[in-house]
C-alpha cells in the first residue's frame, strides 16, 4: 500500500492497465467536444479529491469523458458536478457551490470524493475486468482515509464497489444481503455506515428519477451520521 495519497496518486495518474480506457481517454483529450475544444484535457486517470480527514466518502463510478476526463477532479465541469456541488455546499461540505475546474478555489470540508474506476470509460459503461484492474487503488485509498464514517455510494456500481472492497477485506458478507435503492442504509461489519443514492447523472436528474429533494435528503443524512 502507498505509504500516502500523494503517493498513490502520483502512481495512479502514470496507469495504462487497461488498453481499452487508456485508448479512450486519450482519444477523447485529442479530439475535444466543440465547447472545450480550446481547454487542455487532462486525459489520464482521476484521482480523488477533498479532506483526507474526512469523515464522509463519496463513491462513484468513473470520471466523465469531457468532465473530469478534461478537469481533472472528480465531477468537475459536467452535468453530473452541477446537480451534486450545489448539494454538498448547501449540506455545509463544499465551500461554493460550482465546480468548472481544478483550480477554482473549490474545497471540501469532512468529505472526500474518488470513484470505482479512475479513467473515463466508453459510455459511461466499465468492464468487469477493468473494475478489477482499478480495485487496487481504490483499496489503497479507501485504507488511507482513515477517519471515514459514512460512504455514500452514488450508483450500483459505486455501491457494489465498497461492497467488494469490504469482501477483498475479509469480511464475509453476501452482496445480496445489501441491495442497492436510493436512500438505502446499511450499517456495514467494519461499523461504516454505507448510504446508497441513484447517481447524479443527466439520464437520472432530467427525467426526474433523481430530484434535488431526494438527493440532499441522503446528503444530510450523512452529516447526521458523521456528527
Amino acid at each position: 500500500m502507498a505509504v500516502d495519497l500523494t503517493v498513490l496518486n502520483n502512481e495512479l495518474t502514470a496507469c495504462v492497465r487497461c488498453e481499452r480506457l487508456t485508448v479512450y481517454r486519450e482519444r477523447i483529450g485529442r479530439e475535444k467536444r466543440r465547447a472545450y475544444i480550446d481547454h487542455e484535457y487532462w486525459a489520464k486517470p482521476v484521482p480523488g479529491f477533498g479532506d483526507t480527514k474526512a469523515r464522509v466518502l463519496v463513491l462513484g463510478l468513473a470520471p466523465g469523458a469531457h468532465g473530469s476526463n478534461r478537469t481533472g477532479r472528480p465531477f468537475t465541469g459536467d452535468g453530473s458536478g452541477n446537480f451534486l456541488y450545489p448539494v454538498l455546499y448547501e449540506t455545509g461540505f463544499a465551500s461554493q457551490p460550482m465546480a468548472t475546474a481544478i483550480n477554482d478555489g473549490m474545497k471540501l470540508k469532512d468529505m472526500y470524493i474518488t470513484s470505482v474506476v479512475k479513467c473515463a470509460p466508453p459510455q459511461n459503461k466499465p468492464l468487469p475486468e477493468e473494475i478489477v484492474r482499478c480495485a487496487p487503488f481504490l483499496d489503497s485509498e479507501l485504507q488511507l482515509l482513515k477517519r471515514v464514517r459514512v460512504v455514500v455510494a452514488l450508483g450500483k456500481i459505486g455501491f457494489d464497489g465498497y461492497i467488494s472492497f469490504l469482501k477483498r477485506q475479509g469480511c464475509a458478507i453476501k452482496r445480496a444481503d445489501f441491495p442497492f435503492g436510493h436512500a438505502v442504509e446499511y450499517e456495514m461489519p467494519n461499523g461504516i455506515i454505507l448510504l446508497g443514492s441513484y447517481h447524479p447523472s443527466l439520464q437520472n436528474t432530467n427525467t426526474g428519477k433523481l430530484t434535488k429533494a431526494m438527493f440532499s435528503k441522503v446528503f444530510r443524512r450523512a452529516r447526521q451520521l458523521c456528527v
